[in-house]
């Protein structure tokens, strides 16, 4: 039996593992996300996302969810305008206010990246024999409560 003042040892070294890998795999998967000539940065892709799942936002909105400030926010949509993957809409309600929506363009952009990656990683998955397959199923469970409680 392991001794239990070994137990934060093995906690710490866990944690930094478990850092490291993570870290590996989403640089692999951002490598796998799109051709050269749709690359997208990590923070444009990931207000892309954004606008795509809480639907149309003000900068406000979208620099608050993204946890950036302001003028980064006006910077990364000012490149995802020009590409054609956002759009600045008038709110109807208050001329004042410009919401940002995704455009046709950038539903496909997110599409073909999600698919781009999924399928690296079904690659990769069917490497493994079914017992690491399963190992990795309840891996998936445990991480997604892990974040989970940071909401």
């Amino acid at each position: 039996m392991a001794n239990i003042d070994s137990a934060p040892a093995r906690t710490d070294e866990l944690a930094s593992r478990l850092r490291l890998a993570v870290a590996r795999l989403s640089r692999r998967l951002r490598q796998q996300a799109a051709g050269p000539e749709e690359e997208l940065s990590p923070s444009q892709l990931s207000a892309l996302s954004t606008v795509e799942r809480l639907g149309p936002l003000t900068l406000g909105e979208l620099a608050a969810a993204e946890q950036v400030q302001p003028p980064t926010t006006t910077r990364v949509v000012d490149r995802l305008e020009e590409r054609g993957l956002v759009a600045r809409v008038i709110d109807a309600q208050d001329r004042r206010v410009a919401r940002v929506s995704l455009t046709d363009a950038g539903r496909r952009h997110l599409q073909r990246t999600r698919t781009r990656k999924d399928l690296y990683l079904l690659r990769r998955l069917r490497e493994l024999d079914p017992a690491d397959q399963a190992l990795l199923e309840q891996a998936v469970h445990v991480l997604e409560r892990l974040l989970e409680e940071d909401r």
